[in-house]
């Protein structure tokens, strides 16, 4: 099994484990980790022996969010060039059910993950939000789209808008997670879960899976591009590179609305 320098992997039975492994930096994913991550979920996705995956990260956050960092100065047409959302629609192009195992911090770019996954278990420590609007910018990888379809449009509204964090009951009330477990329990919850789907019929799991997305992303396809759009303009106002500063310095923006 090929050793990656941001994501660990194991075989557990049937199933793939995947673990973001970032801890310094809340599992925040930059490039690198995500492409390691799809290359790891590719080459599980290929394996015959594998029937099912997991990504998971650790008790503290599944992740925090993008890496600021890497996008701090980017322009427009930066973000446009490097496209690195098209990896999340890699993710919903994996064949075999993935299952995201989330204890702690799931913000921004680690909700949209979770999202792109098949199913979603919770510790009861999982926190959800989708904290873009904070640095100026707004989700871009289906934070405003996914999320509403999962939650309905006020919860999601008051998530992009106002910063709104779900606990872990409050997402399973929206429909956002399938089950919550104890802390010290929501790894091996989603591990038993993926086994047992692993067990299922193989091209019956691979056709209902498509089947379901199928249904949940017919209507997403344009609203996905207008999200992708609008992430990427607002890369060219003034207000994003305050915002993103201001992070990355520890203080409080000052926005100019433009």
């Amino acid at each position: 099994m090929k050793t990656y320098t941001t994501v660990l992997t194991e075989m557990n039975q049937r199933v793939g484990l995947v673990r973001l492994n970032r801890p310094q930096a809340l599992n925040a994913l930059n490039a690198v980790l995500m492409g390691e991550l799809m290359e790891a979920l590719l080459a599980f996705d290929a394996d015959k022996n594998v029937g099912a995956m997991v990504i998971t990260g650790n008790e503290k956050a599944f992740a925090a969010g993008a890496d600021i960092k890497e996008m701090a100065d980017a322009s427009s047409v930066d973000m446009f060039m490097r496209d690195s959302i098209a990896k999340f629609d890699r993710i919903r192009q994996v064949t075999k059910p993935i299952i995201a195992a989330v204890s702690g911090w799931c913000l921004g770019g680690g909700n949209e993950l979770a999202m792109s996954c098949d199913m979603i278990v919770a510790s009861e420590t999982a926190r959800f939000g989708q904290p873009e609007i904070t640095i100026g910018v707004i989700p871009g990888a289906g934070g405003t789209q996914r999320l509403s379809k999962m939650v309905g449009k006020a919860i999601a509204m008051e998530m992009v808008l106002n910063n709104r964090t779900l606990t872990a009951e409050e997402a399973l009330r929206h429909g956002l997670v399938n089950r919550i477990v104890p802390v010290e329990r929501y790894l091996d919850e989603a591990l038993s879960l993926a086994a047992e789907v692993a067990e299922r019929a193989p091209l019956a799991i691979r056709l209902g899976k498509e089947a379901v997305n199928q249904a949940f992303d017919s209507f997403l396809t344009e609203g996905l591009k207008d999200e992708r759009r609008a992430f990427y303009f607002l890369f060219s106002s003034q207000d994003q590179k305050e915002g993103m500063a201001a992070f990355i310095e520890k203080r409080k923006p000052e926005w100019k609305g433009v």
